[in-house]
């Protein structure tokens, strides 16, 4: 039986920044979010590149090996061309980006994640984070020098471990993830997540039955919440 999906995306400059490094593609079978890092330093070039790569795959066919090269090969032309970028500009600092993806491969998902964007799944209403952070306060908690609730305050919290863009090359994380587990797909910024916590979100995914709606309200919350980073949600829910 074939994948329906259903998928709609949401974005916002936030109250406070004046330009939108968040970028996002709807390529079905291909959905990607980045998060530009770099202000003047072309953040939202670094964003809108990668995901200008990784909407390619969305016109190919693959199987689990070819899916898994074709997104290494995408994310590695991304750093040469975010590299390049930085070597147009002197005197300023490279651009960089966290990316979040998601691939439908025959009977499953592709998941790819560099940063500290997100990806999250739910089935029967259960929300679960498929992706780890690629950040110091992560790595604080998985060692236990810090807990759960000190994570949202602590100073370093926007200190990002791995990403596009910084010299050389950092690996992503990739997942496979069953279709059939899998009735809706959430990648988000931090601009989301950081400011809305995982029983909001999972509220909003389980109320709001369609993805523009349930998009459009998380990136409501964030704004509620003040608004501090950009903020871009794209949703896409298995209906076949």
């Amino acid at each position: 039986m074939a994948t329906d999906l259903r998928y709609a995306a949401a974005t916002d400059v936030g109250l406070v920044r004046e330009v939108n490094e968040d970028a996002y593609v709807l390529a079905p079978p291909l959905f990607a979010v980045a998060d530009g890092m770099g202000g003047h330093a072309g953040g939202d070039v670094a964003s809108a590149i990668v995901v200008e790569e990784l909407g390619r795959l969305g016109e190919g066919t693959y199987d689990e090996a070819a899916a898994e090269a074709a997104v290494l090969e995408a994310l590695l032309e991304s750093q040469r061309r975010i590299e390049q970028h930085a070597h147009g500009g002197v005197g300023r600092a490279a651009p960089g980006t966290t990316v979040v993806a998601a691939l439908l491969v025959g009977e499953s998902w592709l998941l790819v994640n560099l940063g500290d964007s997100r990806v999250y799944r739910m089935k029967d209403g259960h929300l679960v984070q498929v992706s780890r952070d690629h950040s110091l306060v992560q790595e604080l908690l998985d060692a236990g020098d810090i807990t759960e609730d000190e994570v949202a305050d602590h100073p370093e919290r926007h200190v990002i471990t791995r990403a596009l863009g910084g010299p050389g090359f950092s690996d992503p994380d990739l997942f496979w993830v069953d279709v059939a587990d899998t009735d809706r797909l959430l990648l988000c910024t931090d601009g989301v997540n950081g400011f809305v916590d995982d029983e909001h979100i999972a509220r909003v995914l389980v109320t709001e039955a369609e993805p523009d709606a349930a998009a459009a309200a998380l990136v409501r919350l964030s704004l509620d919440a003040g608004g501090e980073d950009n903020a871009t949600a794209v949703v896409v829910d298995v209906v076949g």
